[in-house]
């Protein structure tokens, strides 16, 4: 559904995306994460025809990216929406519609059932006088009313309300259990490791992680055995009345606790493997300083605004 070869993006000797390949499959949910700077953005606008690769070789639903087929058939969701503010809801859907080319009779059957499916009220207010969280479901709307195989969705519930943007998650996995291919991106790791098939974790222009999260954690993360005894052992914590806590990384060291609690007249009374979570392997591999991170999208947006 969607090929990415040697995708490169420089501007003015500043490389945002470097070098970077990947495939997504029809149907399938695709987490792009990283930290501010790390081309996530770039990439996406490249997905979506926006920006104009500087080297490498893109192709959504067999066509180039940018070419007009393939934007009939592509919904692009960006972080920041701005919305024709004097127009109502429904008015602005059926302009969007009708530079689609989408007949009438259809294009209010497809408006009426995506703002149903997104529970929006007030679908006559002025859009101006909406809250962000409408305004929201209504660039979401937008991005349906050409019924695309393809959408890409940049952060789509970015400073919203926790009910609002569960809201958001849930609808977005109603759209891939449709069939949508989706390209999803969002700092809240939380809902990209609940709704995304395959991911690519991303640094200064550089994919650096890649696969399912089974894949990643499995090379990039580490599980922890916590092991709860009767008596002291090791170098373990109190954690309660009669309970200590030790932390180890692989089950040897987890019979070696066992052991000495079983000569020291004790045992263990629980054990719990804990899994890394996408955050936690995240900033294992991606850590950077709040200052470096503000510098790479400063340079970026620069960079962005000099093209």
């Amino acid at each position: 559904m969607i090929t990415v070869e040697d995708l490169r993006k420089e501007y003015d000797g500043f490389v945002a995306v470097d070098g970077s390949s990947f495939t997504i499959d029809r149907g399938e949910v695709f987490g792009v994460v990283g930290p501010n700077g790390a081309g996530k953005t770039t990439t996406l606008k490249m997905l979506a025809g926006l920006i104009e690769p500087t080297s490498g070789h893109i192709s959504v639903a067999g066509h180039p990216a940018g070419d007009t087929d393939m934007r009939r058939n592509l919904g692009f969701l960006p972080e920041e929406s701005p919305l024709y503010e004097e127009m109502t809801a429904h008015s602005y859907l059926e302009f969007f519609a009708d530079l689609y080319d989408v007949p009438t009779d259809v294009a209010r059957e497809r408006i009426t059932t995506a703002l149903d499916r997104l529970d929006l009220e007030h679908r006559e207010r002025r859009i101006g006088d909406m809250s962000k969280g409408m305004k929201r479901k209504v660039a979401i709307a937008r991005s349906l009313v050409n019924d695309p195989d393809v959408l890409i969705y940049d952060e789509p519930a970015s400073g919203l309300d926790p009910l609002t943007t569960n809201y958001i998650i849930e609808f977005t996995e109603q759209l891939a259990d449709q069939g949508k291919t989706i390209v999803f991106s969002a700092h809240n790791l939380y809902h990209v490791e609940s709704i995304c098939d395959r991911l690519i974790v991303m640094n200064h222009g550089d994919i650096i992680a890649r696969g399912s999260l089974e894949e990643i954690r499995q090379e990039h993360g580490q599980t922890a055995y916590h092991v709860y005894t009767d008596v002291r052992v090791g170098d373990c914590d109190r954690v309660g009345d009669g309970r200590f806590e030790s932390v180890v990384s692989d089950m040897d060291a987890v019979d070696r606790l066992r052991t000495q609690a079983t000569k020291r007249g004790g045992s263990v009374v629980d054990l719990q493997t804990r899994n890394p979570s996408l955050e936690d392997i995240f900033l294992d591999i991606a850590g950077e300083t709040p200052e470096e991170a503000r510098e790479a999208e400063q340079d970026r947006t620069v960079g962005e605004a000099e093209t």
